[in-house]
This record gives C-alpha cells, sequence and structure tokens, in this order.
C-alpha cells in the first residue's frame, strides 16, 4: 500500500456535524477473513463532488473523530462525473497479497465500519458494521501412520516456530510503523511551524520596512511643520500688533458712537414734541371742520325753510298777498343779511384756522426738511463707524434696515409721515473654529456647513477631528489600520 505513506486529512469534527447519507456502502459483508483481501464498493451520489484528497478508511465502531481510523485507502476519482447522477466505486484493502502489508487489516472479533471521508476531514458516507473472523470449517476424520504424524507435528512444531517468530517481527514492524508515523506527524508539526515563523518573518520585515517609509515621512513632515510653525508664530506677533491698533480705532468708533447715540436721544425727544403738537393741531383742523359741517347743515334748512315760506306766500290771496310779501322779503332780507354776517365770520374764522393750518404744514416740513438731514448725517456716520469696525474684527456685519441707521430709525413716534420704525442691532453668530461672524437670519444649513468645513470626521468611528490637527487625524486612521 503505497497510498499509506502519506497521513489522510483528519479533523475534530463531531459525530453531529457530519453527512452520512452523500456516500452509501454496498455489498458489505457480515464476516471478513484476517490477512485475506477486503473489496469495498461505494456509490457517489449528486450531493458530492469528489477531490484528490478524499479517502476510505476502516473505523472501529464507536469512534468519535476521523482521527481514530484504523486503516485508509486514498478514494480514486471516477473516470465520468456528471452533474445530477450517482457513480459506482470500489476499493481494495490488501491483507495476504502483501506480508508487508498485512498487518494494516484488525485481526480481532470488534465490529468495524467503512466511513469516506473529503479531503476536509469530514465524514460523507458509513457503512454498516462487519467483524473480522476466520472460517469455520466441518470435522473431517483422516487416518495416518504414526511416521506421518511424526511427520506432521514435526512440520507443525516447525510451522509454530515461523508463525511465533512472523508474529514477532510483524509486531516489532507495527512498532516501527507507529514510531515512523509519529515521526512523520512530528516532522509536519515542524514543517508547519518552520512555514509559519518564515511567513511571519516575511511579515515583519515588510512592517519593518513600512514603518521605516513611515518614519522617514514623519522626519519630513515635522521638520515642514516646524518650518510652518515658525511662520504661525510670527503671523501670530503681526497680527496681535494689528489687532492691539484696531482695537484702539475700535475704542475711539465707540466713543463717537456714544456721542452719536445720546444726539439721537435729543433728537427724539424734540421729534416726539413736534409730533405732539401736530397731533394737537389736527385736531383743532378737525374740529373746525365739524363745525363748518355744522354751519353748512344750517344754511340748507335755512333754505328749506324759505322755500316752504315762498310756497306758503303763494297760497295767500287778496289783498293780503302784497303785504305778506313785503313781509316776507324784509323779514327774507333781514335773514339772509344775518346769515351772511356769520357766514363771513365763518370764513374769517376758516381763513384764519387755513393760515395757522399753513404755518403747521410749513413748519411740519422745516422739520422733516431737517429731519432727513440729521437722517442722512447719522447715516454717513454709521457708515464711516461701521467700515472701521469691520476692518477691526475682520468679519462683515450686515447692513441694518431703517434708512441705513445702525440702532434703527428714531423718528419713528413720529407717524407715517416720518418714515419706518426703529429696528434692533441684529444678532451675530460666531464660528467657533475661525472666529467669522455672520448675522442672524443666516440659514441653520450654512453655518453648520460653514463650520463643518474646518472638521475631519474618520469614516470608521465618524469621531471629528478639526483640520488644523491634520496629524492627530492621520495618526488616528493609522491606529484603526493596526487593530
Amino acid at each position: 500500500m503505497d497510498e499509506t505513506s502519506d497521513e489522510p486529512p483528519t479533523s475534530a469534527v463531531l459525530l453531529d456535524n457530519c453527512h452520512f447519507s452523500q456516500v452509501i456502502f454496498n455489498n458489505v459483508e457480515k464476516f471478513y477473513v484476517p490477512g485475506g483481501d477486503v473489496t469495498c464498493y461505494y456509490t457517489l451520489t449528486q450531493n458530492i463532488i469528489p477531490r484528490g484528497k478524499d479517502w476510505v478508511g476502516i473505523f472501529r465502531v464507536g469512534w468519535k473523530t476521523t482521527r481514530e481510523y484504523y486503516t485508509f485507502m486514498w478514494a480514486p476519482l471516477p473516470s465520468d462525473v456528471r452533474n445530477g447522477t450517482a457513480v459506482q466505486q470500489q476499493i481494495q484493502f490488501k491483507g495476504l497479497l502483501c506480508l508487508s502489508e498485512a498487518y494494516y487489516l484488525p485481526k480481532d472479533d470488534e465490529y468495524y465500519q467503512f466511513c469516506y471521508v473529503d479531503q476536509d476531514g469530514v465524514v460523507r458516507g458509513a457503512s454498516v458494521p462487519f467483524q473480522f473472523r476466520a472460517e469455520t470449517e466441518d470435522d473431517i476424520l483422516v487416518v495416518t501412520t504414526q511416521g506421518e504424524v511424526e511427520e506432521i507435528e514435526l512440520q507443525n512444531t516447525n510451522l509454530r516456530k515461523e508463525n511465533e517468530e512472523l508474529r514477532a517481527s510483524c509486531a516489532s514492524l507495527q512498532q516501527q510503523a507507529i514510531d515512523l508515523q509519529e515521526e512523520v506527524k512530528k516532522t509536519q508539526e515542524l514543517q508547519n511551524s518552520l512555514e509559519s515563523l518564515r511567513s511571519n518573518t516575511e511579515k515583519l520585515k515588510l512592517e519593518l520596512n513600512s514603518l521605516k517609509k513611515e518614519n522617514k515621512h514623519l522626519k519630513e513632515l515635522d521638520d515642514c511643520k516646524e518650518a510652518e510653525l515658525h511662520q504661525l508664530k510670527e503671523q501670530i506677533q503681526n497680527v496681535t500688533s494689528e489687532k492691539e491698533r484696531l482695537e484702539t480705532r475700535l475704542k475711539t468708533a465707540l466713543e463717537h458712537m456714544d456721542q452719536l447715540q445720546s444726539q439721537v436721544l435729543n433728537y427724539e425727544k424734540e421729534v416726539e414734541k413736534l409730533a405732539q403738537m401736530d397731533h394737537d393741531k389736527t385736531e383743532q383742523l378737525a374740529s373746525l371742520k365739524e363745525e363748518k359741517c355744522q354751519l353748512l347743515t344750517t344754511r340748507t334748512q335755512q333754505k328749506e325753510q324759505n322755500q316752504e315760506l315762498e310756497h306758503h306766500m303763494e297760497c295767500l290771496k287778496g289783498s293780503k298777498a302784497k303785504l305778506s310779501l313785503c313781509l316776507f322779503c324784509c323779514l327774507q332780507n333781514e335773514q339772509e343779511k344775518h346769515l351772511m354776517k356769520e357766514l363771513e365770520e365763518q370764513k374769517s374764522l376758516f381763513q384764519i384756522l387755513q393760515a395757522k393750518k399753513n404755518e403747521a404744514d410749513k413748519e411740519n416740513q422745516k422739520l422733516r426738511e431737517e429731519n432727513d438731514q440729521l437722517l442722512r448725517h447719522l447715516s454717513q456716520a454709521t457708515e464711516v463707524s461701521s467700515s472701521s469696525v469691520v476692518s477691526q474684527a475682520q468679519a462683515p456685519i450686515p447692513v441694518p434696515k431703517g434708512g441705513g441707521l445702525l440702532f434703527g430709525n428714531p423718528y419713528s413716534a413720529a407717524g407715517a409721515d416720518l418714515g419706518a420704525g426703529a429696528a434692533d442691532i441684529a444678532s451675530l453668530r460666531k464660528c467657533p473654529m475661525c472666529d467669522e461672524v455672520f448675522p442672524e437670519d443666516i440659514a441653520t444649513s450654512q453655518y453648520e456647513a460653514h463650520v463643518q468645513s474646518h472638521l475631519l470626521e474618520c469614516p470608521l468611528c465618524s469621531e471629528t477631528f478639526e483640520k488644523s490637527n491634520k496629524q492627530v487625524f492621520d495618526d488616528h486612521i493609522f491606529c484603526h489600520d493596526l487593530q
């Protein structure tokens, strides 16, 4: 059995994980003669694909893993394998034809079974149990002479001696085979450990080369970082001096703004007084208009009364008509004179009120012009102060509503004719990374996108780092690669 020089592939897989229905053993005898040839017949079903390292072993019933085989033969590959069809195969365990191989077959009365094992060490099929037992012969009466008996006994004695010698040599060969198998296993284990050590050495060499390259790269980066740090220190010194200068200018601008705010408060008080005066004059004009309407109503009623009187006078007859007509004319003339006198008085009063109203309108117009001048002056002052603040803070400040004033229109209390209402100072948003200032009305998504542009996110654990700490981020990614 040349095939037995190599160890078959085995595994520690238990019986629960095996598939015994993929290979079916046929024509298994109940007994096999010890030392004789044993032919094993089996069928490969369509559920298994035979491979070059598959083998058939003889196992003692009660085995636990495929390492407990008694002997084995390599399973031949079928000449024609078609998908979906079963293939008949056979294999022969030799016992008597080769004396050096006879010891592989068992000679006791235990129960054994065939098992088909693939090259992964997994059992794919098992046969019914069988035994190795000698054939029984019927008793035969043989008549021999005394010489023949002595000759037969001498032959038996010689044969017994030869049998004992053969048994001793067989036992020694079995022990040598066991020792050789153990040495082969140890050699295989040493070879495997040597291969693993070689592979580990190669890996360590590659890692050492990569670490050397990385160390060189890190040294270059360190030199670049030192140069950048020197430049940053110089920039910080320049920025510090510029900041001190801008702080001085900002302090001056803030003082000027305080003065302008106090002037604006005074103007607001004056505008409130003028607005109150305008309101009083408007109420007085409204009362005069009501009086005029009442006079017009009275005159209309008098005209209606005159018409009624005329109609009544036409109805008079006789001589009283002329007298009544004369009296009526006199009365009418007197009433008309009285009404005309009252109308003239109302007209003169209306003209006086109209003149006062015109004077008040002129004063209001003059006040509006003065207010417009003040607004333009304040707008120019605000633009100058806001430009100085922008240059100091290096951040965009939104232009406030309300006629270009920083603190809104201070004359909103004067009504709709004096312009739009006052507005508060717009709230500000400040970037925590670069100190850039944003207005309150900016979209939250834009603000978050600006802040996110300063950050680097780890694709493995979602941890964030600042872009200024790029080296820390690279070290973090390298730690993930080592894990």
